[in-house]
């Protein structure tokens, strides 16, 4: 039996994201990753109650991790305050990968959610800070090893290369 896997929505190709796109991954990586893993499928953001499509949000005074802490908040381009909804969608996506056995997450870069290593700066000036999602922050906090598809091949590897990839960002 093949773990699971679970998947941000949009890599998929679901047109979930705040645009009402999606961002599939390639053909190949898709081959690869479905060999290897089940996947399970989740958006955070429309989890937590969010429409399709929805004004852009970004994480402002600080990462997912604060904000899960109350220290930060999600906020959208218009001003709204949408912080419960995107911490409601992250226990809802760790709920699903943890009913599913998930050890690993493969989320989408870059996102208020799903952003693994970096994250929008909060000012929508589309400059990238080191920093993870609410959702991202959420499933290391549970000891699930997050990556995004920019380093794929970390999934496809051996686990005691994701054990180290873990590890480096605890």
């Amino acid at each position: 039996m093949k773990p699971k896997l679970l998947v941000s929505a949009c890599l998929l190709g679901q047109p979930v994201r705040y645009d009402g796109q999606a961002k599939p991954l390639s053909e190949q990586d898709w081959r690869r990753l479905r060999q290897k893993f089940d996947l399970i499928a989740a958006c955070p953001e429309g989890m937590g109650g969010l429409p399709t499509p929805r004004p852009p949000a970004e994480l402002r005074g600080g990462d997912g991790t604060a904000a899960l802490r109350g220290q930060a908040g999600v906020i959208t381009a218009t001003g709204e305050d949408v912080s419960a909804a995107f911490i409601d969608g992250a226990g809802q996506a760790l709920d699903l990968a943890q009913a599913h056995g998930c050890r690993q997450a493969l989320l989408k870069a870059n996102s208020p959610s799903c952003g693994s290593r970096r994250i929008y700066d909060g000012r929508f000036s589309g400059t990238l800070k080191d920093g993870e999602g609410v959702t991202a922050s959420l499933f290391r906090q549970a000891g699930i090893v997050v990556c995004s598809e920019e380093d794929i091949d970390v999934l496809l590897d051996a686990p005691s290369r994701q054990a180290a990839q873990q590890s480096e960002f605890s």
